[in-house]
């Protein structure tokens, strides 16, 4: 029983006394921690400490492996839910063609529409690098091409050859 997610079970619990709730769910009131251990006993269940915080300590008369398993059941309910968030990324040149970049641009709406984000990188080569205003006139693009359904995290900054910006997804209400 080492595994009990810090929760204080029988004997672990120290306290003088306990506020107590039964199996039912009715509350005892202040109890003496012994005397609520031996009508744990008595029915055949666990005293588990469910409010270590309180004063005195709130504990419940239950069966510890039923409500550990769906405590565990919870979790993985709400680790279900949740969706991990990816970042792509869509690289470029500043001498893309309007074509190319419509294709970008709706790749870029995909993975917006998935629910990514999209991390949109204009790479610069050679002579290039004294024109990167050409960059942002080409990422001001792919914003156009893009709609409304995004928020842009990251403004478009230049980072070594690179220029990037990040845009994410509007949050659903």
């Amino acid at each position: 029983m080492a595994d009990n997610r810090g929760l204080r079970i029988n004997e672990q619990i120290r306290v003088r006394e306990v506020r107590l709730i039964d199996e039912k769910g009715v509350q005892k009131g202040i109890v003496p921690t012994l005397e609520a251990l031996n009508m744990a006993r008595a029915s055949g269940l666990d005293l588990v400490e469910v409010a270590p915080q309180a004063k005195p300590p709130a504990c419940k008369i239950l069966d510890y492996g039923k409500y550990r398993f769906e405590m565990e059941k919870k979790i993985r309910d709400s680790k279900k839910k949740q969706k991990l968030q990816m970042l792509k990324e869509i690289r470029m040149q500043p001498k893309i063609d309007s074509h190319d970049l419509d294709f970008k641009a709706k790749h870029v709406s995909q993975f917006l529409a998935a629910g990514d984000k999209v991390k949109v990188t204009i790479r610069f080569r050679g002579r290039e690098l004294a024109h990167t205003e050409l960059g942002l006139v080409v990422l001001n693009n792919v914003l156009k091409r893009l709609g409304d359904d995004f928020v842009v995290e990251k403004q478009p900054a230049m980072e070594g050859r690179f220029m990037s910006m990040t845009v994410a997804p509007k949050a659903k209400k």
